[in-house]
């Protein structure tokens, strides 16, 4: 990358050929890849198949546009993927006018044009509570014929791990329907009985970015990225002991179901993650016969019938295959959640009681602390000082040099120094490599306000440790203030019992759900920061091609981390009740969750130091153990997902994208969407005066047959709660009870309210989130 001067006179040259151009000629765009939905009920009866209606469908259009440009002799070659499980349709590549033409052709419930999904970047087992004992006690002999299967959507799989050894396990179950695809450096051999299924989408990826280049990535389900390969681990790796990070983390890294097997869809390229090649996954996964669906991927949020991952969960769920998705690296801003759909379990990210202390002595002798996983053989000697230096001024807006980015670091001004770089912009491990390379030797990385006092660690390539906002800005004021700042930097290892945990990740993304602010979100949290798992033999452990180290595990952060936690705590659930339906699972992870750390205090946010929200944590942190016996659950049917739907406004075409029927229709059943029977509680306020909301559950027996449970509301401000009934008796397992939650609002407040609605039996406790919103003028 060149200098500042010569990208800006590259700008100009761009703006000037733009206004050249301004009376140009113009061209036919290139045709786009486009997701065709089709109401599969609304198929022609002489059609004896769904794919040969959508061929027709797509004959007519391109016929009757008549482009000139057009030269596809047959049109149906335009068509990349056929959709026929979890949704219904299919991805052709289209010009605008195809797509325009489409959308009014009966039978078709959208057009999309194809987006882009990102990624959301051994010691969590014990931190939850499932270690070894633990686990083998779960997944016991009896269990053997609930063999689960977990589908991992992501950049794929590195089959030589450790993690996925199948030592111990019995034959691929007898229903299992998928198969290990061959390609570039994946052949048969390396599926197992752990690896039962592999396949890659690559089909939207080649339609719009060209070619996959085989010199550079594998075409094949191998994971060169190292991305899937420790979602993967994280869900159901086995047991590896002597696991670690350069030393760092050491000990027994295990997935959270590590007798679960694992069916790897590589859908994540080098340019990305597209919707069309995410869709066919979905579809062939659940047709392929997974269990769950673990999938850390996300991208914008629109509305449900428009979101096709949204779609394809649905159909994911009607197939009683449970699916997590990460919520996002969005945080701490509000309103930055994706994945928010309520058959979806959208998953925040929180800190480990374990971390990577290491300490930056000033020349005033004072200390700071933060994190760093460097191990090299740079190390700066303790006893010394080296010069401090940070190129930033006092400006409001970014220093390109404060920032530490590519070709912005003067050499005659770094040289032989510790370089303080702010965070932000560029990758945390890059900047260290910019300071490298400019003849730094060690680097001091400064949090944001926005970071607060959240620490990453990262396996630096150079002597370098990442502190908080409050000690960087000490920091950065003592090199200003000082003729000769000095400093060094001592790394400690790796320490456990770290109070207080567990803590809301900074990065992660935070509700409310403005698309139906009655559904709560994300709805729990779990490991996303500094997560030790299995990793790809084809990239150094920061994953920048300067980093020619190669490790078996890694250690990383992001919602993406805590995403395949819940995905195999769901393994877990599933295998001891085989019988549960997704939303049974989701509200076992939910109502036994808890909201405090091991403090005994309320959990904190990162970013702020303050007492988190249920727009931050959810319903809380999973808790898998008590989630295996929750006592009660509150289950969804899919027609009471469609009925949620009826209460969106949605047209009735817009409804067939959830419709696989004819007979499928709107009962209304609900008043509001509020009365969905879902594990948490929100109450939007939306009259003025704002005086009663009713909603409505119903809590299904999942323990003692014969139990009794009372009730307990925490107090509000501005609304009184009452419960009917406040006991509820049950003589039999799998007996359902009703009840019913009136809020009638005291006084409208300034900020939403947070509290609990909680059943008990003496032995379950049985947690609902409750939250109260108001949306009038106070």
């Amino acid at each position: 990358m060149g200098s500042l001067r010569e990208r800006c006179s590259w700008l100009w040259v761009l703006l000037a050929i733009t206004q050249i151009c301004t009376h140009c000629v113009a061209t036919p765009n290139p045709p786009k890849t486009y997701i065709v939905h089709m109401a599969k009920a609304q198929m022609p009866s002489k059609f004896t198949h769904h794919h040969d209606w959508y061929a027709s469908t797509l004959k007519s259009v391109v016929a009757s546009t008549k482009l000139e440009y057009q030269t596809e002799p047959d049109p149906t070659k335009k068509i990349i993927y056929n959709y026929g499980t979890t949704f219904h349709g299919f991805a052709a590549q289209l010009s605008e006018d195809e797509a325009e033409q489409l959308e009014s052709i009966p039978g078709v419930i959208s057009v999309l044009p194809e987006t882009i999904y990102e990624l959301h970047t051994t010691r969590s087992p014990q931190f939850l509570g499932i270690g070894p004992e633990v686990a083998e006690n779960i997944w016991s002999s009896v269990l053997s014929d609930h063999d689960v299967i977990a589908g991992v959507l992501d950049t794929g799989i590195w089959p030589e791990s450790p993690s996925f050894s199948d030592k111990g396990l019995g034959p691929v179950p007898a229903r299992w329907k998928g198969t290990c695809e061959l390609g570039h450096g994946f052949t048969a051999k390396n599926c197992n009985r752990k690896i039962i299924g592999a396949r890659m989408f690559y089909k939207g990826y080649e339609a719009a970015a060209g070619t996959l280049n085989e010199t550079t990535e594998f075409k094949s389900p191998r994971d060169q990225d190292g991305h899937g390969t420790h979602t993967a681990a994280t869900v159901a790796g086995s047991a590896v002991p002597d696991a670690n990070l350069f030393g760092y983390a050491s000990g027994t890294a295990r997935g959270m179901a590590p007798r679960a097997r694992i069916a790897a869809y590589k859908v994540c390229w080098t340019g990305g993650c597209f919707s069309s090649d995410i869709l066919a996954a979905v579809d062939r996964a659940v047709a392929d016969g997974v269990d769950v669906l673990s999938i850390s991927l996300g991208g914008g949020v629109s509305s449900y019938y428009r979101d096709s991952l949204s779609v394809a969960a649905f159909g994911a769920m009607e197939m009683g295959v449970f699916v997590a998705c990460s919520a996002g690296n969005g945080g701490p801003d509000p309103v930055s959640l994706t994945n928010v759909s309520p058959w979806i379990t959208t998953v925040g990210a929180s800190t480990m009681d374990r971390d990577f202390p290491a300490t930056v002595k000033l020349g005033n002798g004072m200390n700071f602390t933060g994190v760093s996983l460097y191990k090299g053989r740079d190390n700066l000697t303790p006893l010394k000082q080296y010069d401090v230096v940070y190129m930033g001024g006092n400006a409001s807006f970014p220093d390109p040099r404060s920032l530490c980015l590519e070709g912005t670091l003067d050499p005659h001004a770094v040289a032989g120094k510790i370089v303080i770089c702010d965070r932000g912009i560029s990758p945390r491990v890059q900047k260290g490599q910019v300071v490298k390379d400019a003849g730094g030797v060690g680097m001091i990385l400064a949090n944001s306000a926005a970071n607060g006092e959240e620490l990453v660690a990262d396996s630096h390539l150079l002597p370098a440790l990442a502190v908080g906002d409050t000690a960087g800005k000490a920091i950065k004021q003592y090199s200003k203030t000082v003729t000769r700042p000095t400093a060094t930097i001592a790394f400690e290892g790796t320490k456990v019992g770290i109070k207080p945990s567990p803590v809301v990740a900074a990065f992660s993304s935070r509700g409310p759900n403005f698309l139906t602010l009655e559904i709560l979100k994300p709805d729990v949290i779990a490991p996303g920061v500094n997560i030790l798992a299995a990793w790809s033999g084809n990239v150094g452990p920061s994953s920048l091609s300067t980093d020619h180290r190669r490790v078996h595990f890694n250690i990383l952060s992001g919602t993406s981390m805590s995403c395949p936690h819940v995905g195999g705590v769901a393994a877990l659930i599933k295998a001891t009740h085989p019988d549960w339906s997704p939303a049974a699972i989701k509200s076992a992870l939910m109502t036994t969750a808890y909201v405090h750390d091991n403090t005994f205090q309320p959990m904190k946010d990162a970013s702020t130091g303050e007492p988190s929200t249920p727009y931050d944590h959810g319903a809380g942190h999973i808790h898998p153990v008590r989630a295996v016996n929750p006592g009660l659950v509150y289950d969804i049917s899919p027609d009471d997902y469609f009925e949620f739907l009826c209460t969106q406004k949605l047209t009735s075409i817009q409804l067939k994208a959830f419709s696989k029927t004819k007979n499928r229709t709107c009962k209304h059943k609900f008043a509001s969407p509020g009365d969905l029977n879902y594990p948490a509680i929100s109450v939007v306020f939306q009259e003025r005066p704002a005086s009663v909301v009713t909603q409505h559950r119903t809590v299904t027996n999942v323990g003692t047959p014969v139990s009794t449970y009372s009730v307990k509301v925490t107090p509000f401000k501005g609304a009184t709660v009452a419960v009917e009934p406040s006991v509820l008796h049950f003589t039999k397992q799998n007996q359902r009870l009703s009840y019913k939650i009136t809020f009638k609002a005291k006084r409208g407040q300034s900020a939403p309210e947070f509290g609990a609605l909680t059943w008990s039996d003496g032995t379950h406790s049985v947690r609902s989130t409750v939250s109260l919103t108001w949306v009038v003028p106070l």
